[in-house]
């Protein structure tokens, strides 16, 4: 007999909402969608070409400016903010002279700059800007940069003594000069505008 076409997808074996322990959500494949909130599985954005050239545009443009000191991470990467959650952030980034990170598992250390890249939809922007931003500064992440490419904004924030966010800078266009806490990196923002509009409607 002849095997049916299209094949029959198999079912989900990890549905948003189930109830996870940490060493499950830890153990989940690499491919495995989802974020541990509150011992739940959460879905997480689902990427687009627009989300994916602004993540690998940002990994080419901090790398180079970190050379062989400091390290930047695309969105694999398992960070335990809390007893209870974990996220997998667009970019992590170590400043020269951090603690080197694992080699395996997760992170239970807050890296130095966190990045988030907008998705327009308003469950994403919730998520990315009141949910991990009061997450990611309760952890400790000094910086959180957030990325929203359909607003062409690009916003920096820094970390109070107060666990609260500040906005150092918020631009649509132009050259971030000094980018805090970053001495010697520029990013273009006009560049990284030109490089989506090379992505058809």
């Amino acid at each position: 007999m002849a095997n049916a076409w299209p094949p029959v997808a198999e079912a989900d074996p990890t549905p948003v909402g189930r109830t996870l322990s940490v060493e499950e959500w830890l153990t989940l494949d690499e491919d495995e969608p989802g974020e541990w909130v509150d011992g739940e599985l959460v879905g997480e954005e689902m990427p687009d070409a627009t989300h994916e050239l602004v993540v690998s545009w940002l990994i080419r443009a901090v790398g180079a400016w970190l050379g062989p000191e400091g390290f930047v991470f695309g969105s694999a990467i398992k960070l335990l903010t809390a007893e209870t959650r974990g996220r997998k952030p667009d970019l992590a980034i170590l400043l020269p002279g951090s603690k080197a990170p694992p080699r395996k598992g997760p992170w239970r250390e807050p890296p130095d700059i966190l990045v988030e890249v907008v998705t327009p939809t308003p469950r994403d922007e919730r998520r990315d800007r009141v949910e991990k931003m009061a997450e990611y500064a309760r952890f400790g992440v000094r910086f959180y940069w957030l990325v929203d490419p359909a607003l062409s904004a690009f916003e920096m924030f820094e970390l109070t003594p107060e666990r609260n966010y500040q906005k150092l800078v918020g631009v649509t266009e132009g050259v971030i000069e000094k980018v805090p806490g970053c001495e010697g990196l520029s990013i273009s923002v006009d560049a990284l505008w030109r490089e989506l509009a090379r992505l058809t409607d």
